[in-house]
C-alpha cells in the first residue's frame, strides 16, 4: 500500500476556486502541503490561495499550453509535484453541441492533457499521484444529464486506463467518486438533480476529508458516499436489472417533476 504524506508535499488541485477543489486546498494546507491553487477565475484562485498560505495560478485546463503552464510553475515552484488533483468539472445544464463540446474539454480533455504533461517527469523519477474528480455518475449514471453522465464515464475509464498502465512503475491514479457534494455545481443542477441528489449530500468538507483518508493508501476509488459501491456492484452483476430499476426512476423523477 502506498500512502502519501502531505506534510511538506507538493500539490496542484485545479478547479480550486470554490467547491470540492477549495475544501481540498483548504484540507492539504492544514496538513502542512505546499498548494497551487488553481482556477479560471482569477479572483476565485487567489482567494483561496491566500486562505491556505499557497499559489494562485488562474488557468484554464482545457487548453494545452496552460495545463503546461500549470504543471511546470509547480515544479519551478516547489521543486516536485507529489500531488495533482484534477478536480475541474462542469455540469451543463443543456443537451445540444455547445454542452456536449464543454463538458468533453474540461471533464475529460483536461485529464487527458494533465497526464501528458505530468508522465515525463514523474516516470523518470519512479513516483506521482493523479487524483481525478469524476463522480458517482461515471461508475452509474445520472439521470437528466447525458453530457455530464457521459463525460465522467470517459473521465474514470481514462483514469482507469492510466492505473493499468503505469502502476508498476510508481504512478498511483484514484478516481474519486462522490455523489451529492453541496456546490455551486449541485445548487445550479436544476429540479432533477435537486431531487436526485439532495437526500444524501454531504460537505465539500466532508467530501475533502474522504480524500486525505484515501490518500493514506492507493485504493483506485475514492467513494465519499459509501452506498456507491453497492450500486456499482449491483450494476455489475445484472446490467438489465439495473437498467430497468434506473428507468423507473427516470419515470418518477418526470412524474415529480411534472408535478402529476
Amino acid at each position: 500500500m502506498t500512502a502519501l504524506d502531505l506534510d511538506g508535499a507538493a500539490v496542484v488541485v485545479t478547479g480550486a476556486g470554490s467547491g470540492i477543489g477549495a475544501a481540498m486546498a483548504r484540507r492539504f494546507a492544514a496538513a502542512g502541503a505546499r498548494v497551487v491553487v488553481n482556477d479560471r477565475d482569477p479572483g476565485a484562485a487567489r482567494r483561496v490561495a491566500e486562505e491556505t498560505g499557497g499559489r494562485a495560478f488562474p488557468a484554464d485546463v482545457a487548453d494545452e499550453a496552460q495545463v503546461a503552464a500549470l504543471v511546470d510553475y509547480a515544479w519551478e515552484s516547489f521543486g516536485a509535484l507529489d500531488l495533482f488533483c484534477a478536480n475541474a468539472g462542469v455540469a451543463p445544464p443543456a443537451d445540444g453541441a455547445t454542452a456536449w463540446d464543454l463538458a468533453w474539454r474540461v471533464n475529460v480533455q483536461s485529464h487527458v492533457l494533465a497526464a501528458q504533461a505530468l508522465l515525463p517527469r514523474w516516470l523518470a523519477a519512479g513516483n506521482g499521484r493523479l487524483l481525478v474528480t469524476a463522480s458517482a455518475a461515471g461508475l452509474l449514471t445520472m439521470l437528466g444529464n447525458a453530457p455530464y453522465a457521459v463525460t465522467k464515464h470517459a473521465a474514470v475509464a481514462h483514469a482507469e486506463w492510466l492505473r493499468a498502465t503505469y502502476a508498476h512503475r510508481g504512478i498511483v491514479v484514484q478516481a474519486l467518486c462522490p455523489q451529492g457534494v453541496r456546490t455551486p455545481m449541485l445548487d445550479s443542477s436544476g429540479p432533477g438533480g435537486s431531487v436526485l441528489l439532495d437526500p444524501g449530500a454531504i460537505s465539500a468538507e466532508e467530501c475533502a476529508e474522504a480524500v486525505v483518508a484515501a490518500l493514506g493508501g492507493d485504493a483506485f476509488l475514492v467513494l465519499p458516499h459509501a452506498e456507491v459501491a453497492a450500486f456499482y456492484e449491483r450494476r455489475a452483476a445484472d446490467p438489465d436489472r439495473w437498467l430497468r430499476g434506473m428507468n423507473r426512476l427516470q419515470q418518477e423523477l418526470e412524474h415529480r417533476l411534472s408535478g402529476s
